[in-house]
């Protein structure tokens, strides 16, 4: 136990002489630290006393060395702003001088001007002066001259027994009579040389056409009649409960109109080519005696077939017998569908080959290309053909028929110009419209409407009966002719000439009719006595 005490209290002793030789060392250490952290903070305020004194002997010397290139600069700015206000004194003394002279001048020339404004103001209150004087002058000579022409007139006026009135409507009137007179004699002057160059060589050439061109109007009618064997059959062709006549009617488009005509079955539409084949299916029918729905499809399908191969055949005729060669075959057979066209009851395709004949005929007594005439007389009316197809009018329609198969450009200008739509630019487009006009003008050619027809005439009447002068007036020859009976005491022989061309423009202008209408009036004065 002590031996342990003794061990305990020898390391305590030991440990305690350690930690105070540690404190004792620790100690020095801090203060030979102290030492030398002292000496360093001496040294490093020496160097930095150094440090400032250099700073401050380099600053002033830097000061003093600004301080005098400051003093130099200011001098020199001194100077040159010195010479500048010097250069400025200089200028500006120069420049009030010359002012001063403008000035100076200015003042002379407005005291001119002034002076000279005076002098002409008073030359002008002088002329207004005499100006002033001259017309009160004038004035007393005016009223003495006014007074002076209301005498003459007086005394011309008692002398010649008219009024001033009456003097102007004579004089008027003298002028209008020799206006008349004037515009009479050049009418007539015109027409005459129009004649002398025109007539001659126009009626040999249209006579020479229309002599060698006899071809007959095709009238067609918007019905067709089939004749049947017997009353009996009608009953078969209505068939049970009425559907073979259904069927007839939707597969052609027809229809069919049975009446107590006896022995008869009327076919209507407007569409020819439709009744063609209907009368066709329907005679075939009649003919076969079996007569069913599915017959009608197969006879119907038939007639359709031989229709299209007549209206190729029709188109290959036309071509044929107007020398027309190098069609598009698809233009064929728009030509041969004009034969089952009409207009105004005239078979459009028998129109169109008349025109090439008259065409082709002119064109050869002129000198110009026949074959060429003829095939644009041909296809004038091209259009026609699909007119129920295609929207527009027939030459709007014919001339894109034309573009698409590439025709001459002569033939589709010919087909544009045929009815006035375009100017004619080429010979062969006047001699299809003169050529076009001549068929449709033709006696019989075409028919019309008897209302439209009797209307006509009554315009024709109306438009002559409503000038001055006319006694009465009659539209004769189908309205190609007006015959107007004049008052002799009215209008005279001159008065009549241009009395004449008011009324044909006013007739171009208001009426349309085919061809020409020709205007005749008849001037006669006749005394009647008696000897008793």
């Amino acid at each position: 136990m002590d031996l342990w005490l003794s061990i305990v209290l020898c390391i305590a002793t030991f440990i305690v002489g350690a930690l105070i030789a540690g404190l004792v060392m620790f100690r020095m250490g801090i203060e030979h630290r102290k030492k030398t952290a002292e000496a360093q903070i001496e040294s490093a305020e020496k160097e930095a006393a150094r440090i400032i004194a250099e700073g401050k002997e380099k600053a002033s010397t830097a000061k003093k060395t600004a301080l005098i290139e400051a003093k130099e600069e200011i001098y020199k700015l001194r100077e040159n702003a010195e010479k500048e206000a010097q250069k400025l004194r200089s200028d500006t003394e120069h420049e009030l001088k010359e002012r001063r002279a403008e000035v100076t001048k200015s003042e002379r020339r407005l005291q001119q001007k002034e002076e000279n404004l005076d002098r002409k103001t008073d030359k002008l209150e002088r002329m207004e002066e005499s100006l002033t004087a001259k017309t009160e002058n004038v004035k007393k000579k005016l009223a003495e001259a006014e007074e002076l022409k209301n005498q003459q007139q007086a005394k011309l006026e008692e002398i010649s027994g008219y009024t001033s009135e009456q003097a102007k409507e004579l004089l008027l009137s003298q002028l209008d009579g020799e206006l008349i007179h004037e515009k009479a004699v050049r009418i007539n002057s015109y027409e005459q040389r129009l004649k002398d160059e025109c007539d001659d060589k126009a009626r040999s050439v249209i006579a020479l056409a229309i002599s060698r061109l006899a071809s007959e109007t095709v009238s067609e009618m918007t019905v067709s009649v089939v004749p049947l064997p017997n009353d009996e059959m009608k009953g078969r062709i209505i068939g049970r409960e009425g559907r073979n006549i259904r069927t007839l009617e939707q597969l052609t488009g027809v229809d069919l109109i049975i009446d107590d005509t006896p022995e008869a079955i009327t076919l209507s539409s407007q569409d020819k080519v439709r009744r063609e084949i209907a009368r066709i299916a329907l005679e075939k029918l009649i003919q076969d005696g079996r007569i069913h729905p599915t017959r009608i499809e197969e006879t119907v399908d038939r007639a359709k077939r031989e229709v299209e191969q007549k209206i190729r055949r029709e188109g290959e005729n036309a071509c044929l017998e107007t020398n027309v060669n190098g069609l598009n075959p698809e233009l064929v057979k728009l030509l041969g569908r004009l034969y089952f066209r009409t207009s105004y009851s005239q078979n459009v395709l028998v129109h169109s080959i008349e025109v090439a004949h008259l065409a082709g005929i002119m064109a050869s007594e002129l000198g110009v290309d026949a074959s060429m005439a003829r095939r644009a007389g041909l296809l004038h009316d091209i259009g026609k053909a699909l007119t129920q197809e295609i929207e527009g009018s027939h030459v709007a329609i014919g001339v894109e028929v034309c573009k698409k198969y590439k025709e001459h450009p002569e033939v589709i200008h010919a087909v544009e110009a045929h009815h006035g739509d375009v100017e004619c630019r080429t010979v062969i487009a006047a001699l299809v419209q003169a050529a076009d006009a001549i068929s449709a003008a033709r006696p019989a050619a075409r028919s019309e409407n008897y209302e439209n027809y009797i209307k006509r005439l009554q315009k024709l009447e109306e438009i002559c009966t409503d000038y001055d002068g006319v006694e009465k007036s009659y539209a004769i020859q189908a309205g190609r002719e007006v015959r107007i009976i004049i008052k002799p005491e009215v209008v005279n022989d001159e008065r009549m000439t241009v009395l004449a061309r008011e009324i044909a423009l006013r007739i171009e202008n208001e009426v349309e009719y085919p061809g020409q209408v020709k205007i005749n009036l008849i001037r006669e004065s006749r005394v009647v006595d008696y000897a008793k």
